[in-house]
């Protein structure tokens, strides 16, 4: 049996200061700490903090990551094990939670791909981080990433984005734990027990509920289109098993730069709903068994191979049920499908969680591979939706990419200050774990 105990601190508010504690549940962060924290890495030259609260007129743009502040007070390990805390496996013992607040980090990355979170207005209604107390962290590269090279075709800023992706999603895990750490004396606001039995103990417990296992499928299709699992690109491994805690435990961490509308930030795999949901019902619906980890793939040979260890691990497992999550469209639907006709053909009843991009008007075909036997879909909304943006009076980073990013346009930013584009701007408004704000009647 592994048990993992989440302890809470709710946080009603961040000030930026001299010292860092938790009073009263304010998070009080020492601005001079986290600067020398931070730029302990020579690839970024300076570090700018802000706060954005729930209601405020705020725009905060372009969002590399999100990240929920998460120390582990005792069990094996730490969290973001292979990244911040050395390898070992974690997903026992407690972790203590700042919960209500997030961390927010900015970087001009990968300009199309960033996205928007609005802490008000209708752009607050669709992203799930505008109901969180946000510490956005603004990162800047140094200047020999962004310097011309005379003898290259490309500048150096092209040739060196993965240098400073990998520094701003360090900074942010750095951060996220830093915060964390300040609660480890505390006493939680309140405790959330998860266990899971192994697979024999599962059968003995509960012999007459059907078996169910999550396959959560992670972005891995190129370059600073990554995920990592224990610090491993995930792109290096074949598909495999986790207990669900583990990923509590931030053992799966967001390195990407997929569209903001779906993609999965390290909050929401710490957070993520499908595991949430079938912890629920676990001994009491259904034996949740477990959690089958597979890649997102370019070439036709590995989305096979992936698939293939996919179906086999449920086959393995014999469970009765499977639910497929992806990241991403149009190219990682063919793995999305793949996984349901290859589960499905095993006996196993199958239920895919997606988004769509359906065109502007809702006609088009919403995913770009189909089957017969994908024929369970819960979908996250139609990323290509249009939506008007107001005017915020503040904005937390930079605008002006807004015109090339991914559901902008020409003329997106208007010179009235506002913005129309498609709910693909928006950071999860239609994310294809269910972390959304959307639903249908």
């Amino acid at each position: 049996m592994k048990t993992l105990e989440l302890g809470y601190i709710h946080i009603k508010d961040i000030v930026i200061g001299s010292e860092s504690k938790i009073e009263d549940g304010v998070l009080y962060v020492d601005e001079a700490a986290m600067r020398a924290l931070i730029l302990e890495d020579e690839d970024l030259k300076d570090v700018r903090f802000d706060v954005a609260h729930p209601g405020e007129r705020t725009r905060i743009t372009p969002v590399k990551d999100v990240i929920e502040p998460r120390f582990k007070v005792s069990g094996n390990g730490g969290v973001f094990p292979g990244m911040v805390n050395k390898v070992d496996v974690v997903g026992e013992g407690r972790t203590h939670v700042l919960k209500d607040m997030a961390v927010v980090t900015c970087g001009k990355i990968v300009g199309y791909q960033e996205g928007i979170i609005d802490m008000s207005d209708i752009g607050a209604e669709y992203t799930p981080f505008s109901k969180t107390v946000n510490l956005v962290m603004i990162a800047e590269p140094a200047d020999y990433l962004l310097a011309e090279d005379a003898d290259a075709t490309l500048p150096i800023e092209n040739i060196h984005k993965p240098a400073y992706e990998r520094a701003v999603r360090m900074a942010g895990l750095k951060l996220a734990h830093y915060l964390g750490e300040i609660s480890k004396d505390m006493t939680p606001d309140e405790i959330e027990t998860f266990s899971t039995p192994n697979l024999k103990e599962g059968i003995e417990m509960f012999p007459d509920l059907p078996r169910v296992a999550y396959v959560a499928m992670l972005q891995t299709q190129g370059l600073l289109h990554d995920t990592y699992v224990y610090g491993v690109d995930a792109k290096r491994t074949l598909t495999t098993m986790l207990w669900p805690t583990e990923i509590m435990d931030g053992a799966i961490v967001s390195g990407n730069c997929v569209s903001a509308c779906d993609k999965n930030p390290t909050y929401i795999h710490l957070n993520n709903p499908v595991v949430h949901e079938l912890f629920k019902q676990h001994g009491k619906t259904i034996n949740f068994v477990g959690v089958i980890i597979t890649n997102e793939n370019v070439y036709l040979a590995d989305k096979q191979r992936s698939s293939d260890w996919t179906a086999k691990l449920c086959e393995l497992l014999g469970v009765d049920g499977a639910i497929v999550t992806q990241e991403g469209f149009g190219n990682p639907d063919t793995d999305l499908i793949m996984n349901a006709k290859k589960i499905a053909l095993k006996g196993v009843k199958t239920t895919i969680v997606t988004d769509e991009y359906a065109g502007q008007d809702g006609t088009s075909q919403s995913l770009a591979d189909s089957d017969p036997l994908a024929d369970a879909v819960v979908t996250g909304g139609n990323a290509n939706q249009v939506i008007i943006l107001p005017k915020m009076d503040k904005v937390i980073g930079m605008l002006d990419y807004v015109d090339v990013v991914a559901g902008g346009h020409a003329g997106s930013l208007r010179e009235d200050g506002t913005i129309e584009a498609e709910l693909q701007i928006i950071t999860s408004a239609t994310n294809e774990m269910g972390f959304n704000r959307l639903s249908a009647r």
